[in-house]
């Protein structure tokens, strides 16, 4: 029988109501808290109104009441739009106005910020103040107390939603432009529960521990996977990676998920004895470094490492086993279940072993495509290679832009972006490929690779670094790169930074630092 999304959560706490399921700060609240809440939300929005697949945004930090609201959107027919916390008011502007939004649960301090943004937000009619004592209106929208919007004396009445209907739409990074919104279904979402949970073998003893923002679907997977099973997650706002460690051993989390800049931190640092409760570890959102990983799993034995691979428009695609760690551990593994993945060469072929192709992704994790935005849709959402003639409704795959080889077991390899990879002197150049040597060499603490302009190679390869407590050292990173790699891999220039630019769900944003250092040989032109 196919499951909603907020099924998860309801049907669970039916099963386990006295169980953990959400804990916040020194505070921990069991499946029927976390389910009657819930329920509250979805009453709340239905007495205000809400239609079926309308859309209510939560922009709040990892709270209680962000969590509900999340499910109690889904409960009451709506669409969930998770706002990262960290946005300021123009880019929540933009997702308001872009995705309809009818509702919009916030704080007041973020609400003050929004407050001169919210004329252009027409659809907006209703603001869910989660620490008001008072309801208002301003500027033809209702401002609503939180107390009085889930008090309403009216019970939640469960909606006509059905598995493939709209249940969430996650915005990218926008590092390319404006933010697009992923549109997943509750199929999607509850396929990928399940999925996930499957090969993590998860179960309700394990805690999850919630560190990535619930804007970003990897982030968002953490309450979903735990609700399939019955499991607990603790939400944590953190200022210091030491703060990651504190709450894993504090809180005896048996399950870790972050992206490689945390990681990368986290590595090189101490890990008490206590985080001996760690049964696994994940990473996505880009590639692990060798240098990073193996450190990893020095200080936390008992922790399975999964290096996985996804992407929003069809939320995880593969995952490489604990037990090929030491085998291949630069591979993304293989399809995770109920995904298919096919790598398809530019002339439309399926690749051979070894040869590099785009990644396509097929099966029931594929999103529905970009919010209002049809064009972009056609480009990355297109039919799957080689159908079967004699269906006459041609299936969709997503076309992920990334370019990946596959061994010959069948285990597949990151090559690069179509839009990340470097042309230089004619040649082809993975980023990532040419990071993982960088941080081989021990003498940068992050590393990042772009391709700059550059009139006699096309572009020049550039290293952009954060050196860490030693100074850096130019020479001996260009040397050591000699060493490692063919003369058209070695970079141009490595330039120190104190940090490096994010997007907002914490991956290094290559379009950023490109841009900053564009004009970087410009003087060079015609010189030799």
């Amino acid at each position: 029988m196919s499951q909603l999304l907020h099924q998860l959560l309801l049907e669970q706490a039916e099963k386990t109501p006295d169980a953990p399921a959400i804990g916040v700060k020194s505070q921990w609240f069991d499946y029927r808290a976390i389910s009657s809440r819930t329920r509250d939300v979805a009453a709340g929005l239905q007495a205000n109104g809400l239609l079926k697949h309308e859309r209510v945004a939560v922009y709040l930090p990892k709270t209680l009441e962000a969590v509900c609201s999340y499910f109690g959107t889904t409960a009451a027919g709506g669409v969930m739009v998770p706002v990262n916390p960290i946005l300021k008011a123009p880019q929540v502007e933009h997702i308001l106005a872009d995705c309809n939004a009818r509702v919009l649960i916030t704080n007041k301090a973020r609400y003050k910020q929004m407050q001169e943004h919210l004329p252009h937000c027409p659809d907006l009619k209703l603001v869910v103040l989660v620490d008001s004592s008072e309801d208002s209106s301003e500027q033809n929208v209702k401002v609503s107390c939180w107390s009085d919007f889930i008090g309403k004396e009216s019970e939640w009445k469960p909606s006509s939603a059905i598995d493939a209907d709209m249940a969430a739409i996650l915005y990218t990074s926008g590092s390319t432009g404006k933010p697009k919104g992923v549109v997943l279904s509750h199929r999607n979402m509850v396929t990928g529960a399940h999925s996930v949970a499957e090969y993590l073998k998860n179960d309700n003893s394990d805690k999850l521990l919630c560190v990535l923002p619930f804007s970003f679907d990897y982030g968002f997977s953490q309450l979903t996977t735990a609700f399939s099973k019955g499991a607990a997650c603790y939400l944590l706002e953190y200022l210091l990676p030491r703060d990651i460690v504190k709450a894993v051993c504090t809180q005896g989390i048996t399950g870790l998920a972050l992206v490689p800049p945390l990681w990368v931190q986290l590595a090189g640092m101490d890990w008490p004895s206590e985080a001996g409760c760690l049964r696994y570890f994940t990473n996505s959102g880009g590639a692990m470094p060798t240098a990073t990983l193996n450190p990893l799993r020095e200080k936390l034995p008992n922790a399975a490492p999964y290096l996985m691979y996804g992407l929003t428009e069809a939320f995880r695609s593969s995952y490489l086993d604990p037990s090929q760690i030491d085998i291949r551990p630069t591979s993304m593994g293989k399809a995770i279940p109920n995904a298919e993945l096919l790598l398809i060469n530019d002339a439309g072929e399926l690749c051979k072993p070894n040869e590099p192709g785009e990644l396509v992704h097929r099966g029931g994790l594929v999103a529905l495509g970009y919010w209002n935005d049809s064009e972009r849709t056609a480009e990355r959402y297109k039919p799957v290679p080689a159908q079967i003639s004699g269906i006459p409704v041609t299936e969709l795959a997503v076309w992920s832009g990334d370019i990946v080889r596959q061994d010959e077991e069948g285990y597949l390899y990151f090559v690069g972006r179509r839009d990340d990879m470097i042309k230089t002197s004619g040649y082809r150049v993975s980023p990532s490929e040419l990071e993982e040597v960088v941080y081989s060499s021990g003498l940068v603490s992050e590393v990042t690779a772009i391709g700059i302009a550059h009139f006699r190679l096309g572009q020049a390869i550039v290293l952009v670094v954060v050196a860490g407590e030693a100074a850096l050292d130019e020479k001996a990173i260009i040397k050591y790169c000699q060493q490692k790699l063919p003369a058209f891999m070695v970079p141009a220039k490595v330039i120190e930074k104190a940090s490096l630019a994010r997007n907002p769900n914490g991956k290094i944003d290559r379009k950023t630092l490109a841009n900053e250092f564009k004009d970087l040989f410009a003087d060079a032109e015609g010189t030799n």
